[in-house]
């Protein structure tokens, strides 16, 4: 079967959360989502523009990620591609011209900002960029951690809102921060496995980190889950709602990974992100 047929076959028009995916919307969504929580958690206010900066910023890179992606199509590394490459593929004047009306919002934001987390943001832009170099451009690109690396870019991202306006919680939310990197890394390999387990390996072959991962997924789940629930009874001085979160979700990807063999892969893939706005469980315990 095709690429192109499969991506048909996936995708069906009628399913809002097949768009919410093909679209992008995902990451964006879930990166919004903890960036208030995080703050909320620690008693923090964030402003409603320091939320939308983040979905629209979260939004231009995986889009471009993808976009990028997709210059694969009609190449033997074309066989890694998924339904979301072919989306944007398909759709690529429209998204472009969408990353442009971001970057312009985006730019209008910015000075509504506080200075320090958009110092830090710099810094964790520069780091990114040399991310995407070695992805995108290097033929190394292909021997990099992606999942573990993204894992710890998304979690970074997330924290800042709230440790440059409370820069003295920096080593109190490092264990959570530690762990929050782990979920979201924890959620790429799931979705690894889940894309990739009929493909040829050898032809492509993962970082040995993430192969060694690939092997122990549900150890690693097990271990998450519990390391978070010790912080969440234990460390008194972090805040637990997080903590739960964590858990909750980790339990979320664990679940979705044994009913992997009855659910279509674009389901799958949408609902692995879809078990990381676990906030939104726990946000009614937040003020008790």
């Amino acid at each position: 079967m095709s690429p192109v047929s499969r991506d048909q076959r996936n995708y069906s028009p009628a399913s809002l959360l097949a768009l919410w995916h093909l679209l992008s919307l995902d990451a964006p969504t879930v990166a919004s989502l903890w960036i208030w929580f995080i703050a909320s958690a620690n008693h923090l206010r964030l402003s409603f523009l320091s939320v939308i900066a983040m979905f629209l910023a979260v939004w231009m890179l995986y889009a471009a990620d993808r976009l990028l992606d997709a210059r694969l199509i009609g190449t033997p590394e074309s066989s890694e591609l998924e339904a979301r490459h072919y989306f944007h593929s398909r759709h690529r004047r429209a998204f472009l011209i969408a990353i442009l009306v971001t970057s312009a919002a985006l730019a209008l934001l910015l000075p509504h900002l506080e200075a320090e987390a958009i110092h830090l943001y710099l810094v964790l832009g520069v780091l990114l960029f040399g991310y995407f170099i070695l992805i995108h451009v290097t033929r190394s690109a292909h021997r990099l951690p992606k999942e573990i690396a993204v894992g710890l870019f998304f979690a970074a991202a997330t924290f800042i809102p709230t440790v440059a306006r409370r820069p003295g919680l920096r080593i109190e939310l490092l264990p959570l921060a530690i762990l929050f990197a782990a979920l979201c890394s924890l959620n790429c390999l799931f979705i690894y496995d889940w894309e990739h387990s009929t493909l040829s390996h050898s032809d492509h072959p993962a970082h040995a980190a993430t192969r060694i991962a690939l092997r122990h997924l549900r150890i690693i789940a097990v271990a998450l889950i519990l390391l978070s629930s010790s912080v969440a009874v234990f460390d008194h001085q972090a805040p637990w709602p997080i903590s739960v979160a964590i858990v909750v979700a980790a339990i979320l990807l664990l679940l979705l990974h044994e009913a992997r063999h009855r659910m279509a892969r674009l389901t799958l893939r949408s609902l692995a992100d879809l078990a990381l706005i676990s906030p939104l469980l726990v946000t009614p315990w937040l003020r008790r």
